[in-house]
């Protein structure tokens, strides 16, 4: 049998593969993107760029906290390092808003002042290599995230896919750019790179926000009524059978954690041996585990029992 602390090595060995391996890539994109957006003058590209190198180092503060989940609590975090990963998750989240909200207003304000001409060729280059990079790390690490519960693994996926949009919009429109000039929709060439990049600032606006608000709801221990709902359902058809009909259960979710205090009311009389004790809770966790989708290495149970209604 294997044992809880092997799963959550095994666990913490791929989602710190995975995102090292994203930090790498990212790091290669943003040097990318800053050096040939300014070669080529395009802020659009340059965005892009900046845009990578602030992924990359979320992307590796995910990744110390990745390495930090599995490790036992000391004495100043005693419950471990899992309030981390709402944390962190939150931060990229609400960077990502924020960097697409700038980008927004930046070409925008290009737009009335008249735009900018960059060189279109080295610009459709960039966008077909980066394109290409960020189209298939979003479909690897897509498959790879279904192997694991990290919060920290989906908010990179998400911004493989942002970046896959943005640069392959970037790929479409320098493509239309060359191929109208010389025309008479010549006139429009320099409103492509920022209306490009205005339009895509408000298409990638949503995409964090669902992680956002999952990561804050977490961080405000705000327990979701589902999930709530579930852990009663499971504590009470586990304990019913056994003649408890009195309990209280406590929830907080705090990243792929669930901590969970249940308080089971019993007569005054209350004694049956330890081991049929230590059976209802076990029963108990796999009902909870089972119900909440969750790993039981990611599930911290308390059981009490008490006569005193006061108590619960």
């Amino acid at each position: 049998m294997v044992s809880v602390g092997r799963v959550m090595r095994l666990r913490s060995g791929l989602e710190v593969r995975l995102l090292r391996t994203s930090v790498l890539a990212t790091l290669g994109i943003a040097a990318i993107g800053v050096g040939l957006g300014l070669l080529a003058g395009s802020t659009a590209i340059v965005f892009d760029g900046f845009f990578s190198g602030l992924d990359a180092a979320i992307t590796w503060l995910s990744l110390v906290v990745a390495r930090l989940i599995p490790r036992e609590g000391n004495r100043r975090f005693q419950f471990g390092f899992w309030h981390l990963e709402p944390l962190v998750t939150g931060l990229k989240a609400t960077t990502l808003i924020a960097l697409a909200g700038y980008a927004f207003v930046t070409s925008v304000t290009a737009i009335f002042q008249g735009g900018y001409l960059p060189d279109f060729g080295l610009a459709l280059v960039y966008a077909a290599l980066v394109a290409a990079i960020c189209l298939s790390m979003w479909v690897w690490m897509r498959r790879q995230a279904e192997r694991i519960d990290s919060g920290l693994v989906r908010l990179d996926v998400t911004a493989w896919l942002m970046s896959a949009v943005i640069t392959s919009a970037l790929l479409l429109a320098f493509a239309v750019a060359l191929l109208i000039r010389g025309t008479r929709a010549a006139w429009l060439l320099p409103y492509v790179d920022p209306g490009v990049l205005a339009l895509l600032s408000l298409l990638l606006l949503p995409l964090p926000f669902r992680e956002a608000r999952t990561a804050f709801l977490e961080i405000f221990e705000v327990v979701p009524r589902a999930l709530d709902a579930a852990v009663r359902q499971a504590v009470a058809a586990t304990l019913v059978p056994h003649g408890f009909g009195a309990f209280e259960t406590y929830v907080q979710k705090s990243g792929r954690a669930l901590f969970v205090e249940v308080a089971v009311l019993t007569s005054p009389d209350f004694a049956r041996p330890m081991r049929e004790v230590d059976a209802l809770r076990t029963q108990v966790a796999e009902a909870i585990a089972e119900a909440c989708d969750v790993e039981r290495p990611d599930l911290w149970l308390t059981v009490t029992f008490t006569a005193d209604p006061a108590q619960m």
